[in-house]
C-alpha cells in the first residue's frame, strides 16, 4: 500500500545572484520515513532543505507540507505548520548561557502556555530518549559534541512533531558517536512514527538510516527512489559516492 506523502516538492527553482542553484527540483516524503537528500558538495541540497524550512521564499515551484502550499499561507498558518516540524541545525543552535533543561524547553516556554513542572516532566522524558537525562542541568560548555547533538536532538522533539529535518547531524563526530546518533535517529522514527528528512553527506549514516534518498547533482534530481534501487542504477554518479561500499551485507535491506 502506498504511504502517505508528507512532503511534496514539485518544480523547485532558485537562483542567486544571476547563479542557477537549483533547477526543477521535484521529489516527495512519505509518512514514517527517513528521506535522505544527499550529493557533492555544492550540489543545492542545503538550499532545498531552507526552501522547505521557509528560510529562502519560494519564488519558483510549489512545495506542499502536511496538505498544506506554503505559497499560500498566512503568517499563523505559516507558524502553526512550522510548530509541526522539529529542526536540527549542523552546530546544535545551543544558548550557552542556559542549562540543558532550558534549551530543550525553550520551544515549550515560547509556543504553550504548559505550567513549569509539566514542562519539566517533558524535557526529562524527551532527554531520556536521547540518554541524556543525566546531564539536564548542564551547561553545553559542558557536554561533549556527542552529547551537544543529542541535547539539540531532545530540543528538536520537544514538541512532538511529526516531521523532523536535520541539517549534517553527524558533521564533527567520530564513528563511534556517529553511530549512536544514527541509532537515536532510528528510534525516534520508529517510536515516535515521525517522518525525517536528513540531509548528509556521511555514507556510513545513509547506509545505516536511510529508507528514501534524494541525489542532486549541479542543483537536479538525478536519482529518487530506496538505497537499494539506488545502489543498484547504474547512475554514474551515484555509484562513484557510494564507492567506499565494499561489503554488500553493509547495504540496509
Amino acid at each position: 500500500m502506498q504511504k502517505e506523502k508528507i512532503i511534496d516538492v514539485k518544480n523547485l527553482g532558485a537562483s542567486f545572484d544571476g547563479t542557477v542553484v537549483l533547477s526543477d527540483v521535484s521529489f516527495s516524503v512519505y509518512q514514517g520515513e527517513v528521506t535522505v537528500i544527499l550529493g557533492s558538495s555544492g550540489c543545492g541540497k542545503s538550499t532545498v532543505l531552507r526552501h522547505i524550512l521557509s528560510l529562502y521564499p519560494l519564488l519558483q515551484g510549489d512545495i506542499t507540507i502536511l496538505g498544506k502550499q506554503l505559497g499560500n499561507l498566512t503568517e499563523d498558518q505559516q507558524l502553526d505548520l512550522y510548530l509541526q516540524m522539529g529542526v536540527f541545525y549542523q552546530n546544535g543552535a545551543l544558548l550557552n548561557s542556559m542549562t540543558v533543561e532550558e534549551n530543550v524547553a525553550l520551544p515549550l516556554k515560547q509556543h504553550t502556555k504548559l505550567p513549569d513542572h509539566l514542562i519539566h516532566d517533558i524535557v526529562r522524558m524527551k532527554l531520556g530518549l536521547v540518554n541524556l537525562e543525566h546531564a539536564i542541568d548542564q551547561f553545553p560548555s559542558e557536554l561533549s559534541g556527542g552529547m551537544l547533538k543529542r541535547a539539540a536532538l531532545a530540543r528538536a522533539i520537544v514538541m512532538d512533531p511529526p516531521i523532523m529535518f536535520l541539517d549534517e547531524p553527524g558533521a564533527g563526530l567520530d564513528p563511534i558517536s556517529l553511530e549512536a546518533l544514527d541509532k537515536l535517529i532510528i528510534n525516534l522514527k520508529e517510536q515516535l512514527g515521525m517522518t525525517i528528512v536528513l540531509v548528509t553527506h556521511e555514507v556510513s549514516s545513509i547506509l545505516r538510516i536511510a529508507d528514501r534518498i534524494v541525489y542532486l547533482e549541479k542543483g537536479r534530481v538525478l536519482f529518487e527512489g530506496t538505497l537499494r534501487d539506488a545502489l543498484k542504477s547504474g547512475i554514474e554518479s551515484v555509484s562513484n559516492f557510494f564507492s567506499v561500499i565494499n561489503d554488500a551485507d553493509k547495504i540496509k535491506s
